[in-house]
């Protein structure tokens, strides 16, 4: 009998590591009706995105993506030296040009396997919301992430241009992904796919706990229950598992720098099955 399409992500490829680069180079779907979900740190350089997602968009039915912290970086070794809101539109209309999903289309129905359900692409950002204990407001977060040793590379080549900040991007992008997600048909279960967790919870085993300012914003603690997902993914963290909010599955599917899955044995990148019944990986 032949198995009907699957719904699979993956996330944090990293392809300026040369070995993750392979993993890359290798990923194949297991059928050629499987879609991809990527969410998001394909890499930092903007042609090295491009490449990463041509060639998984000949290898799967549809490719889904969503960018994270890595793709809206501007180094100072990237060809592509547009920043900020500009940079993100310019991936956008790269990623159309490859025929891949991005936040800014219509989100498609996945009606494979566990489906039907809407497929969510969010860029979401963060807000600084996610603060340390003992502290009550951005500034005095930030003090304490300082004092710590702990602050996050966006910091330095995240710009959020023409935004004021990083968190006024972040609540922009709320704003519009809201309203994208109130049109969806609401006899549809949705997955929500974004780079930075939709909730707090998942941050809570993060070693350096302060790192959690650059993790996501509370704004978006309802959305699993408020637009009705099956599951949400997401990645970052580079801590892939499995936990679940309310009832709801919540997918890290990263597959990080190979001193993080080197130790886990792994050979090559992983793609899970979000709509898989149950919690075995």
């Amino acid at each position: 009998m032949t198995r009907r399409p699957r719904l699979l992500a993956t996330s944090d490829l990293h392809v300026t590591y040369q070995q993750n680069r392979e993993f890359v180079t290798e990923l194949t779907a297991p059928s050629p009706d499987d879609w991809l979900i990527v969410a998001g740190d394909v890499g930092e350089k903007f042609h090295d995105v491009e490449w990463a997602l041509g060639l998984l968009r000949k290898r799967f039915r549809e490719v889904v993506w969503v960018p994270g912290n890595h793709e809206l970086w501007t180094t100072k070794d990237d060809p592509v030296q547009s920043r900020g809101e500009v940079r993100y539109r310019q991936l956008v209309e790269m990623c159309r040009s490859l025929g891949v999903h991005t936040p800014e289309d219509p989100f498609p129905v996945f009606d494979g396997e566990g489906g039907p359900v809407a497929v969510a692409p969010l860029f979401t950002l963060y807000d600084y919301t996610f603060r340390p204990a003992g502290t009550t407001d951005k500034e005095s977060a930030l003090a304490k992430a300082v004092e710590a040793g702990v602050v996050c590379t966006d910091e330095y080549f995240l710009h959020p241009d023409p935004h004021p900040s990083r968190d006024e991007w972040c609540r922009a992008r709320i704003a519009e992904s809201a309203r994208r997600l109130d049109e969806v048909d609401h006899e549809l279960r949705t997955v929500l796919i974004s780079h930075w967790p939709l909730v707090r919870d998942p941050t809570l085993v993060l070693r350096y706990p302060e790192f959690a300012l650059w993790c996501g914003t509370e704004l978006t603690a309802d959305w699993h229950l408020k637009y009705r997902a099956a599951v949400a993914v997401y990645g970052h963290l580079h801590i892939p598992r499995t936990i679940r909010v309310d009832g709801v599955r919540f997918d890290e599917v990263s597959l990080g720098y190979p001193r993080e899955w080197k130790p886990r044995g792994w050979t090559g990148a992983p793609l899970l099955d979000v709509l898989r019944e149950g919690d075995a990986r």
